[in-house]
Formats: structure tokens, sequence, C-alpha cells
């Protein structure tokens, strides 16, 4: 599975897609009240420390380029973190990854007031569809505070997606993804220590799991896109809904409504539509906002 052909990067993408629902499961397996902040602190070591061997890809010369927008891509990331826990302890997982699938939406919203792009008629169908999704999959008599972390955690991957083209250029992947977990370690270690949690084994179990299983995720994007188009592929990445309905019944008796199917669908099809009109019209590599769900976990 080198990512060389369409068939084999789909298959990188539904595969990647299932780790980094598993990686959801190991947070949502957090016991209730668990300190969400040494959680969110482990996780960034561990990271810190599997990139660590990968150290040699770092640009010396623009070390700290762009140090103030990956501060500020840093503590966002780490804010979505901490939205992202609140959110799937609390949530179906199916539920609160449907709105996560809100990001690209945002993006393309983001896109427009910072840099001036013009929507067509279908992403303006995409932003009003994907948004009555959400009210349709929460419902005001239903919406609370685990409602809110999955919509902030969203904002969060929607603003470090469009902060991504104020990055260096010279930087490679690596290089980003280190600086940002160094720059996310101060503020972690002091909300770790303001929350005054005891030392919890099995928190340290999880985040090992739920960092592993990201990297992976993220390993099997950057294998699809380095070979194939990404308008080719992208699609795939919609699979990772799928996953959540399964994973959400099959292990915690999550079963779907028809409110979830509904406004799910809302969300997922005119991204899916946007990808397949991209596909069609404009066949070179370009900027596609339906692959940015998760880019706060990437951080290319």
């Amino acid at each position: 599975m080198s990512g060389k052909t369409v068939n084999s990067a789909i298959l990188l993408l539904v595969i990647g897609n299932a780790m980094a629902l598993i990686s959801d499961v190991f947070i949502k397996l957090l016991e209730p009240g668990a300190p969400i902040f040494q959680f969110a602190f482990l996780r960034c070591v561990i990271t810190l420390l599997l990139l660590l061997p990968l150290a040699g890809q770092v640009n010396r010369k623009a070390l700290f380029a762009g140090a103030k927008i990956h501060t500020v891509r840093a503590h966002i990331h780490l804010a979505g973190i901490v939205c992202m826990v609140v959110a799937l302890g609390n949530l179906p997982l199916a539920t609160a990854n449907a709105i996560f699938y809100a990001a690209p939406i945002l993006v393309m919203v983001l896109s427009v007031f910072l840099f001036r792009e013009k929507l067509t008629p279908l992403s303006v169908f995409a932003v009003f569809s994907g948004f009555t999704g959400i009210v349709v999959i929460l419902r005001p008599m239903e919406f609370n505070w685990a409602a809110v972390a999955a919509l902030a955690s969203a904002f969060a991957l929607a603003i470090n997606a469009v902060m991504v083209r104020q990055l260096p250029k010279e930087q490679s992947t690596v290089h980003k993804l280190l600086l940002n977990y160094l720059l996310i370690l101060p503020a972690a270690t002091a909300l770790t220590i303001w929350e005054g949690a005891n030392w919890d084994s099995s928190i340290l179990i999880s985040a090992l799991g739920s960092a592993l299983f990201i990297l992976g995720y993220n390993i099997t994007v950057l294998l699809a896109y380095k070979q194939v188009d990404a308008n080719q592929v992208t699609s795939a990445e919609y699979t990772g809904l799928i996953w959540a309905v399964g994973i959400g019944w099959i292990w915690f008796g999550e079963v779907p409504d028809l409110w979830f199917l509904a406004g799910s669908t809302m969300i997922v099809v005119p991204l899916v539509l946007i990808g397949l009109k991209h596909r069609r019209s404009t066949p070179a590599r370009g900027f596609n906002p339906a692959t940015q769900r998760r880019e706060a976990s990437i951080s290319t």
C-alpha cells in the first residue's frame, strides 16, 4: 500500500480514518472525571517523543522561523485537544465526529473573511447545509457543554487549517510538528499543575494509544496524498464517519437515530460533491478544505 495508485491511496485513507477513530476510542475510554489537562499533557509529550527520531528532517537554518504563527497554532491545538476530550467523553462517538466534520465548512467561511476568497454556489450550499445539519444532530433541547466543546474543537481544527498558509514553506512537516508540540508543552505543563490531579497510570495508557493511532493516521494521509492528487481520493476521508457509527454501535451500544443520519448527511454530502467537482475540473493538486478536518493533529 504505497499510495501510488488511486485505489491504494483510497485504501490507505480508509485504514487511516479507522486508526483516527481508534485514537478517539482511547479518549472515550477515559474514566468519568479523569483529569483532562493531565491527559493532554501526556499525549503531547508522547507525541513529541515519537517524533524525536525524525528530528534530522528539521531545517536548522529556519529553526524558529514563523515562531509567532507556530505559537498561536500550538495553543489553539492544545485548546482543540481539551475540547475534543470533553466532547468524546460526553457525546456518542458518531455524534462528536459528525460535529468535527464542521471543520472543513468553517475553513471555507474563514477563508472568505481572512483571504477574501469567493465561495461557489455549491460551497455556499455546503456551508448552510452543514450548519443546519449540526443543528439537526444536536437539536436545541440536547444542546449542552459537550456540544459546545465539539463545536469549539471543530473551530480549532479550522483555524489551524487556515493558518497553515502562513507557515514557512522551507519547513518540513516533521519540523512543523516538532515545533508545534515543543511550544505546547509550557502551557500544557502549567495547566496540569493548576489542575492538581493525582497521577493516574490509566491516563498514560490512553494517551499513548491515542498518540500512536493519530500518528498512524497522519502517516497514511501523508502517503496517500504524496503520490495521488487530493481531489481523486478526498471523499475516502468521510469513511471516518462510517467507522464512528460502526465502532460506536458495536463497542459502546450507541445506536444512531434518524436525526443523526439526516444531520450527518447534510454535513457530509455537500463536501463530497465539492470534492467530486474539484476532481472533474481541477486535476492538479490544490487546496481542498475537505482534507482539513484533522489538520490540527497533522499540523502540516
